[in-house]
C-alpha cells in the first residue's frame, strides 16, 4: 500500500468516523476497489488519528469532566461512559480474532444492507417514540447509558456506524441531537483507547512494516477528523440526522448496482 492510498484511506476515516455514515463501511468499499480486499487491521490502526482528533476537539470538555470528578465528586458522566463502553468492549475483546478474520466483517454486501437499514432509521428517528428528555449524558439513567452501549456494540458490523448507532440511541434515550453527538464521541474514547493499545501491543510487526504509510494515513485522519467532528456538532445543533440517512440509502443503492454489474 503506497502513501497516496494511505492518505486517501486516512481522509475517508477522518471524514466518516464522526459523520454518521459509517467509516468502516466506506473503508471496506474503498479498500475493495483500491486494493481488491479489505484489511481489518488497517481499520484498527486508523483509529489512532481519529482518537487524537477527539481528544483535541473535546480537550476543554474532558478537563471539565476531570474537575467535576475530582472537586465536585460528580461521577455520573464517567459512570455512564463506562456503562456505554462495556458491551462493545467485551464483544470486541472476546471476538477480536474472529472479527479480524471473518469475511462477514469485510463484506461489501453486508455494508449495502447496513447502510440502508440504519439510514432508514435516521430518516424516521424524529417520529419514533423516545424516553423523557434529558439535557446531557450525565443525566442519563444507567439503564439508558447501557442501552446506548448495546447500540454501540452493533457498530462492530461494517456499515452500521458507531457514531450513527450511538447518536440514534442517544436520541431515543431522550438526548437532544447535539448532546447525543457529544455523548457518542465521549463514549467512544474508551473503546478507541482499547483498540489502540491492542494493535500497538499485539501487531507490532504490521506497524513496523507499514510505519510510513500508517503515519501519513493517521495524520490525514486526524486533520480531516477535526473538521468532521466540528462540522457535525454545529450541524446537529440546528438539524436532524435525516440528510445522513438519505445519503446512506443513496450510497447503498449505488454500491448494490456496482456489485450486481461486476
Amino acid at each position: 500500500m503506497d502513501y497516496v492510498i494511505g492518505i486517501i484511506l486516512g481522509l475517508i476515516q477522518g471524514l466518516t468516523e464522526f459523520i454518521p455514515i459509517s467509516s468502516s463501511g466506506h473503508l471496506v468499499i474503498a479498500q475493495t476497489f483500491l486494493l481488491g480486499a479489505s484489511d481489518h487491521l488497517l481499520l484498527e490502526f486508523l483509529n489512532i488519528g481519529t482518537m487524537l482528533a477527539l481528544f483535541v476537539y473535546f480537550r476543554r470538555r474532558i478537563i471539565q469532566i476531570i474537575r467535576d470528578i475530582l472537586f465536585e465528586k460528580d461521577y455520573r458522566l464517567l459512570r455512564n461512559v463506562i456503562l456505554t463502553s462495556v458491551p462493545a468492549g467485551i464483544i470486541g475483546f472476546v471476538f477480536a480474532d474472529y472479527i479480524a478474520g471473518a469475511a462477514f466483517f469485510g463484506s461489501a454486501v453486508v455494508v449495502v444492507f447496513t447502510l440502508a437499514i440504519v439510514g432508514a432509521i435516521m430518516i424516521i428517528i424524529e417520529k419514533l417514540p423516545r424516553a423523557s428528555d434529558v439535557a446531557d449524558g450525565a443525566e442519563l439513567r444507567p439503564s439508558r447509558a447501557l442501552g446506548v452501549g448495546l447500540a454501540q456494540a452493533l457498530a462492530l458490523i461494517p456499515g452500521v456506524s458507531r457514531s450513527g448507532s450511538t447518536i440514534v440511541a442517544g436520541r431515543l434515550m431522550g438526548l437532544p441531537p447535539a448532546a447525543a453527538a457529544e455523548y457518542s464521541f465521549l463514549a467512544s474514547l474508551p473503546i478507541m483507547l482499547g483498540v489502540t493499545a491492542k494493535v500497538i501491543l499485539t501487531d507490532t510487526d504490521y506497524m513496523l512494516t507499514h510505519g510510513g504509510t500508517l503515519l501519513v494515513a493517521n495524520l490525514a485522519a486526524f486533520l480531516s477528523g477535526l473538521l468532521a467532528v466540528g462540522f457535525l456538532m454545529r450541524y446537529l445543533s440546528k438539524h436532524s440526522l435525516a440528510v445522513f440517512g438519505w445519503y446512506r440509502i443513496g450510497l447503498a443503492v449505488v454500491l448494490a448496482a456496482v456489485l450486481l454489474l461486476q
